[in-house]
């Protein structure tokens, strides 16, 4: 069980297009994202989606921009374990239109963290799938 690399990092902004004009300066470009409810882009270097940008119409500069940080990860059901014996809350979903598994959570400081599973991981023990 463990973290395998950090995945991406998602920022918040009220002005997505400027967002994502700001980061193609530097080489990011639009790509594909999943059939999410709210605005947002997905930028890619290359092959791999590195930055989540989310649009909000207002945001809280005061929190900060940092939106969570996002982490792939393997052995789903021995990180639910983990979580579960140590106290922690967690969401637990699928990502619509790929099918991996995300698993958010909150650090002790209150920091939201992502763990990213390959969708080929067993659900884990317990698990119901949301109707």
């Amino acid at each position: 069980m463990g973290i395998t690399a950090m995945n991406h990092f998602t920022v918040l902004t009220d002005d997505l297009a400027a967002t994502t004009k700001f980061y193609g300066f530097f080489g990011l470009v639009p790509g594909w994202r999943p059939p999410f409810t709210f605005p947002g882009a997905w930028l890619y270097s290359g092959e791999t989606p590195i930055l989540h940008v989310i649009a909000r119409d207002t945001v809280n500069r005061t929190d900060g921009l940092l939106d969570h940080m996002a982490f792939s990860a393997v052995d789903l059901p021995g990180v639910v374990r983990t979580l579960k014996r140590e106290g922690y809350d967690y969401d637990l979903r699928r990502l619509a239109g790929g099918g991996i598994w995300q698993l958010f959570v909150r650090d002790p400081a209150g920091a939201k963290v992502e763990f990213d599973f390959a969708k080929d991981e067993p659900a884990p023990d317990g698990y119901v799938a949301p109707a």
